[in-house]
């Protein structure tokens, strides 16, 4: 249960584990829980360029945390009216339902936000930013649809992974589940002083409740090191903690239906999961997989300083190491703890950017396209050594001689994919990016 719990809180399926209470309650009581989520049809704002679902059978669900506004009266960040995305999960369900993989991305990952149909009726135009932005400019008209949608594209982009649903979880939800509850035990080992998050408590062990119990999750500048890392494991152990005291505590109808009602209301899902009884299945597939079985970990980063040195608040994906993380789960092969041994491993000395050498070719017969393909690598922190005219190509492709392996690797997973082929003629000590006709600036 300490495992299964975090996933199980944070997809909704909590309130599945729970539905079997609800038996003796009458139709009534169903059908409004039923009523409560709220179900958002995407399939219209992702258009057709989306990732292949390489492994069938297999699911990708991706999981929100909306810090929405709405109803805080005005508290958690002056002067934003805007839908936020506080935390940020992908959860890969294997084909045969034998284990899981939960994959956390950090708010501050800068990554590509691609094109998307903004909540204010027109269009955002593809450029990089923290990877939460893309949840704030699909709900710019307070359309969790569109929020949804945009998130969904820009993890595709980014991961290559086809994503299959989606779960929402906003603030004023938490806040009722938790009350519902009683409070939950948290057992700071320093004191909390937090503005930010409106936060102030002692060090050790208390229940907490509504307003406190939100300021906890949120926290993230006055405890620790400050970074989202921090974070994140603070909210995956709250929630597991949430799960297990739903298990225990909810035995009286009144406190279970109180709970479930809460939990319910704060639920936007897409369509095919947009009800109780495809909630509870859900619920049940991953309540089956053995603990040692279901994986949590973060996505591998490093901070974006070593190859930007003036941006010391955002992390940038870790490669290769991102790659054959994604690279993995697309085929639905396990990732399991030794992946995430290596990736702790790899964390301490990361291949940077900045490190690489690369050297820009143009294979068309657009002047000067080497040179805007240039900038574009600068400005996400590689080394371009140089820029010519090379070989005529349709297709993009990154060159490299054996002894550049990863680095090509680095090079081509900051690239949406652009192939590296390693080449006995691939000039010594640099990679080559020879730029096709498929050049899109806005890919980079």
């Amino acid at each position: 249960m300490t495992r299964r719990g975090k996933v199980v809180a944070w997809t909704g399926g909590v309130v599945g584990v729970l539905l079997l209470g609800t038996a003796g309650t009458g139709v009534w009581v169903y059908q409004h829980l039923n009523g409560n989520i709220h179900g958002a049809d995407v399939n219209g704002s992702l258009g057709a360029d989306r990732p292949v679902n390489l492994s069938p059978g297999s699911k990708n669900i991706l999981v929100v945390g909306s810090d929405s506004r709405a109803g805080t009266g005005g508290k958690y960040g002056s002067g934003l009216t805007t839908m936020q995305s506080d935390t940020l999960m992908l959860l890969h369900i294997s084909a045969d339902h034998k284990w899981a993989t939960a994959v956390s991305f950090p708010r501050d990952s800068w990554v590509r936000i691609p094109a998307c149909d903004k909540g204010d009726g027109g269009k955002s135009a593809p450029h990089h930013f923290k990877i939460n932005e893309a949840y704030t400019i699909g709900g710019l008209g307070g359309d969790a649809t569109k929020a949804a949608a945009c998130s969904i594209k820009t993890v595709e982009k980014n991961t290559g992974l086809r994503i299959d649903h989606f779960v929402s979880l906003d603030f004023q939800g938490f806040k009722g589940m938790v009350n519902a509850l009683g409070g939950i035990e948290v057992c700071p080992k320093q004191a909390i002083h937090d503005k930010k998050a409106h936060l102030d408590m002692d060090a050790g062990c208390q229940n907490i409740t509504d307003e406190k119990a939100l300021g906890y999750v949120r926290t993230r500048y006055s405890v620790g090191d400050g970074s989202d890392l921090g974070r994140i494991g603070r909210q995956q152990e709250f929630m597991k903690a949430l799960a297990a005291k739903a298990q225990s505590k909810l035995t009286s109808p009144t406190d279970l239906y109180g709970f479930l009602d809460s939990a319910t209301k704060s639920l936007t899902t897409d369509k095919d999961l947009a009800g109780v009884k495809p909630l509870y299945d859900l619920a049940a597939t991953v309540k089956d997989i053995p603990s040692d079985r279901l994986t949590f970990l973060t996505v591998p980063t490093y901070g974006r300083e070593a190859d930007v040195p003036s941006d010391k608040a955002n992390v940038v994906w870790m490669y290769p190491q991102a790659g054959e993380l994604f690279s993995d789960l697309a085929h639905d092969r396990e990732v399991g703890a030794a992946a995430k041994a290596k990736y702790a491993e790899a964390a301490k000395n990361p291949l940077t950017a900045h490190s690489v050498r690369v050297r820009v070719l143009n294979g068309t017969d657009t002047t000067g396209l080497a040179g805007v393909a240039a900038q574009k690598l600068r400005q996400l922190g590689f080394t371009v050594v140089a820029t010519d005219n090379g070989r005529p190509t349709d297709t993009s492709v990154i060159t490299y001689p054996s002894a550049l392996k990863t680095q090509a690797e680095v090079l081509s997973g900051r690239l949406a994919g652009t192939k590296a082929e390693e080449s006995a003629q691939a000039a010594p000590g640099v990679v080559t990016l020879t730029v096709g006709r498929d050049f899109a600036p806005d890919d980079y």
